[in-house]
């Protein structure tokens, strides 16, 4: 079958033609063919309203020398037409841009959960590990066993990938789960749900060791947090507001993932080169994720030096920067940040951008205004980076490596069942032992309490 590709944009590398090559390489794998016009590159003129067109039956019959009679061939040629409508032409705002990059599954994201799921696979079973055996003075030998937690119950929006690794990392950690995907992701969550399931039917496993809540209503998710009786941890995963209402609504245990306005400060004595990698990394690899760098924070002696250049590459890049007066002296175009603008997840092409008199100022900011997920610090200056280590409150700190390291699958977990930003009982990326309990061993002689 072959398709004819009408694309309305001018930009190559723009939003429609990211949309319109994913659509096609899924379509190539498929066996189907297809050709792209360009029609920014054809000649198109006007309609005159001469009317030759309708006195001729059997051609076009339009009098314009222009390349429509070509397209309007191509057009009959082919089996099915493909509009590739310009991203703007939707109104599509960047939230929606970021829902559209999480929503994605193709043969790439195909292939790193399948990486994922044999990376746990291959990990040390925890459940029955003993640690931490003590011998005490009367004798009685004491220590932990690693035990499953029971049923955890996913609230996730958007990620269709979630659906496999925390499946993979609740079966790994002995654990049930209980999975409730966004209606936005459900038809994608379910079809693999539903391949999970067979396969675990095939291997003589119970399929119900992976549910999928097939109620899309908000009424499921306010069902799912009062069931105390029946779910042992809750794990949200998605939005502030997600968050916050599991937060205050739930009367099982929640582990809290959080949203990720990360910060990278560049310190007087950080090299350039490896400061721009690194921001540009941070900031544009992929911006729709929480391990994304939200605010740029710049020493006031490099800024000097180096700040023009980096806004350079940053504004070369299409991110839209927020910044304060000093800051703004550094580029052309620069929008006054507001209060709002250094607490702001953006989530797209955007980033605040703030001169500072040194890591001491850095960190009172990160510390007034982060979310406690990723803060990364680029310097050579030892001191700087132990006081800026030592110092941030967050679930990860970083010293000269891109924010976007914050992952299981980076970090050797092979999947993560969120980022946890809260201190008790998890920290950061969430990997299986993070998601087990355990229970104390107390092994004895015969002895009795005096």
């Amino acid at each position: 079958m072959r398709l004819c590709v009408l694309m309305g944009s001018p930009r190559r590398n723009g939003n429609t033609a990211a949309l319109m090559n994913e659509f096609l390489d899924q379509w190539a794998l498929l066996g189907g063919e297809s050709q792209v016009i360009w029609l920014y590159d054809r000649q198109i003129h006007a309609c005159l309203g001469c009317m030759a067109c309708q006195e001729c039956m059997d051609s076009l019959g339009c009098v314009q020398q222009d390349d429509v009679a070509d397209i309007f061939g191509e057009m009959a040629r082919a089996d099915g037409i493909l509009l590739a409508t310009p991203i703007y032409a939707w109104y599509c705002t960047p939230p929606m841009k970021a829902l559209l990059d999480r929503l994605a599954l193709n043969q790439g994201r195909i292939a790193g959960i399948v990486e994922g799921v044999r990376q746990v696979a291959a990990l040390p079973d925890p459940i029955g590990q003993v640690t931490e055996m003590s011998t005490r003075p009367n004798g009685l030998i004491i220590g932990k066993r690693r035990v499953p937690l029971g049923v955890i119950g996913i609230i996730y929006e958007a990620r269709p990938n979630v659906t496999v690794d925390a499946a993979a990392l609740t079966f790994k950690a002995g654990s049930a789960v209980l999975l409730r995907s966004s209606a936005s992701a459900f038809e994608s969550s379910a079809a693999l749900v539903r391949v999970m399931r067979e396969t675990l039917e095939a291997q003589g496993i119970t399929p119900d060791a992976v549910c999928l809540v097939e109620d899309k209503s908000h009424g499921a998710v306010d069902e799912m947090l009062k069931l105390r009786e029946c779910i042992d941890l809750i794990v949200p995963r998605g939005g502030a507001g997600l968050i916050r209402n599991a937060v205050m609504n739930s009367t099982v245990p929640v582990l809290e993932t959080g949203t990720g306005n990360c910060h990278v400060y560049v310190d007087a004595s950080a090299d350039y080169e490896m400061a721009e990698r690194i921001v540009i990394n941070a900031k544009t690899q992929r911006t729709g994720v929480c391990n994304a760098a939200e605010t740029l924070l710049v020493h006031s002696a490099w800024a000097e030096e180096h700040l023009r250049a980096l806004l350079k590459a940053l504004t070369d890049r299409e991110v839209e920067l927020h910044g304060d007066l000093p800051a703004a002296g550094y580029t052309e175009g620069m929008i006054p940040a507001t209060e709002a603008d250094w607490a702001d997840e953006y989530l797209r092409l955007a980033m605040a951008v703030k001169v500072v008199s040194g890591v001491e100022e850095a960190v009172e900011h990160i510390n007034r205004y982060g979310t406690k997920h990723t803060e990364c610090i680029l310097t050579a200056d030892e001191k700087s980076a132990e006081y800026f280590l030592r110092n941030v409150d967050a679930a990860v700190v970083d010293w000269n490596a891109s924010t976007r390291f914050t992952d299981g699958f980076e970090f050797g977990f092979g999947a993560e069942l969120g980022i946890s930003t809260q201190k008790l009982h998890a920290r950061g990326p969430m990997g299986l032992r993070e998601i087990t309990s355990y229970k104390y061993l107390v092994i004895g002689s015969g002895q009795a309490r005096p």
